[in-house]
């Protein structure tokens, strides 16, 4: 009987498979840092040396920001009116440059009418609308989360030293993202709100109020020549919004189970993503601004 003798075959080694480097924060930092370099300058740019073409460059941001939530809305059963929405969120940016605040309100106020009219009769006098409620309830959060929030910005331009006052709005609120950032990714022990965003900690708002505060502060002297004291509660409405903004995001993605509302952005995900802490801050800047510079 032959005794059959195996030859060891040379082991190929396995190459691990590659996969891309995130931060602590969950993010892929050097896409992240070109995409808001990138967005950070052309924003610079048309608000300092072209503020007359903030309103198109602010109506194609919201248009994309809403779609992005509608369609992640779509994917998850809500039926909301898109034409409206969209046409409505550019009429709210568009008629503040004629009528100012009076334009956002009756631009806002006539898409929700229209709205609620469109999602009654989308598919028939015969037919009986499903999750009517759910749906209006969806499109009338959206229709002041994006762009009428968003249009604050659009008042903004129109005052004295109006590119100067939305860069002041935008540049505090990034400083406070930065800030949040830092101090979250080197002392971050604490967790703010862990049940809807688990990468939020106490360290990160203090990180956030002290550079938000810092920045709205230097920004108003120096940029605006305005008391120094008007940044300190600029800063405080800023971050606050800001990081409740973010929040905001947050829970109705967890509430739809994603991660992100778009992919556009690289290290960002979708524009909705950057955008979010911005919306509700546009309303706060708009507030202190008026009333104190």
């Amino acid at each position: 009987m032959t005794e059959q003798q195996s030859t060891p075959v040379a082991q190929q080694p396995v190459n691990p498979p590659t996969t891309k480097k995130t931060s602590r924060a969950g993010r892929n930092l050097p896409a992240a840092i070109a995409v808001g370099v990138l967005l950070g300058a052309m924003a610079i740019g048309t608000l300092l040396f072209a503020p007359k073409w903030w309103l198109p460059l602010l109506a194609s941001a919201i248009a994309i920001a809403t779609h992005e939530v509608i369609r992640r809305l779509g994917e998850h059963g809500y039926a909301l009116p898109t034409v409206p929405l969209l046409a409505g969120g550019q009429a709210m940016i568009w008629l503040t440059w004629p009528f100012g605040a009076a334009g956002l309100l009756g631009a806002y106020g006539g898409t929700v009418v229209v709205c609620m009219v469109w999602r009654l009769l989308g598919q028939g006098l015969g037919s009986r609308p499903v999750n009517y409620l759910r749906d209006i309830a969806a499109t009338v959060l959206l229709a002041t989360w994006v762009p009428m929030f968003a249009a604050f910005t659009a008042l903004l331009i129109f005052a004295d030293n109006g590119g100067v006052r939305v860069f002041i709005v935008i540049a505090t609120v990034v400083f406070a993202d930065i800030g949040g950032y830092v101090a979250g990714v080197l002392f971050g022990k604490h967790l703010m709100a862990p049940a809807i965003s688990p990468k939020k900690s106490w360290e990160g708002l203090g990180g956030s109020l002290l550079f938000g505060v810092t920045a709205a502060v230097l920004s108003v002297a120096f940029l605006l020549g305005k008391p120094a004291w008007v940044g300190v509660p600029l800063g405080l409405m800023l971050v606050i919004t800001g990081v409740l903004g973010d929040l905001v995001e947050s829970q109705i993605k967890r509430d739809l189970g994603i991660k992100d509302m778009g992919t556009l952005l690289p290290g960002h995900g979708g524009l909705m993503d950057r955008i979010d802490a911005m919306l509700p801050s546009a309303v706060a800047g708009w507030i202190v601004l008026t009333l104190l510079a």
